[in-house]
């Protein structure tokens, strides 16, 4: 029933610049918390951008200045606009839609990645 579909990724040179999208149906998207995830080849999955429903934006320290999060709730589309890429930005991005529900609960849904590789 929920489905997130990533699209966007693909090969970019050194300062190149790609625009990723997320696609979410079988939720009430306006009151999820949004967020772009990465994994590196042999490391483990890492957090890159967020954007809560109701709350300012956080990136990561590495990403801050080039990257920028956003939404459309009437599309419920969330994007990625990555600029000024680098070689160590290379991963399978996943885009992610997190509820918490008082205190124990916490509904978590993830896509199936997109291929991001930055190289000359």
């Amino acid at each position: 029933q929920v489905q997130l579909v990533e699209s966007g990724g693909g090969l970019v040179q050194p300062g190149g610049s790609l625009r990723l999208s997320c696609a979410a149906s079988g939720i009430i998207f306006s009151i999820y918390d949004m967020g772009w995830y990465r994994q590196p080849p042999g490391k483990e999955r890492e957090l890159v951008a967020s954007i809560p429903s109701g709350g300012n934006r956080n990136y990561a320290d590495s990403v801050k200045g080039r990257f920028t999060i956003s939404r459309d709730n009437a599309k419920n589309t969330v994007y990625l606009q990555m600029n000024s890429l680098k070689p160590v930005d290379t991963a399978v991005y996943y885009c992610n839609a997190r509820r918490i529900i008082g205190t124990s609960t916490v509904l978590d849904y993830w896509g199936q990645g997109t291929q991001v590789t930055v190289s000359s």
